[in-house]
């Protein structure tokens, strides 16, 4: 189980940094903060793998989201006046 772990959070970490859109960077960021708390479960670390899932896996990519989902509003408005001029 631990090597699965690795792979699929080595992979997952790949994506996230050579991802070209934000969303899917944030689902492969995700996807390596969950296996992250996978390796702690395997260690048995329950309340590290509690904590990981809670704040990091659950907290990070939605920030993430709402950053993205806010400046895209400004990034298109800002184009839309300099389309305007």
């Amino acid at each position: 189980m631990f090597l699965v772990f690795s792979a699929v959070e080595i992979v997952g970490a790949i994506l996230t940094v050579t991802s070209k859109k934000l969303v899917r960077a944030a689902f492969w960021l995700l996807i390596t903060l969950i296996t992250i708390s996978g390796i702690y479960i395997l260690l048995r670390a329950e309340f590290v793998a509690l904590i990981q899932i809670l704040v990091y896996a659950g907290a990070v990519p939605v920030l993430l989201l709402f950053g993205i989902m806010l400046t895209r509003k400004k990034m298109l408005e800002e184009s839309e006046t300099s389309e305007a001029k």
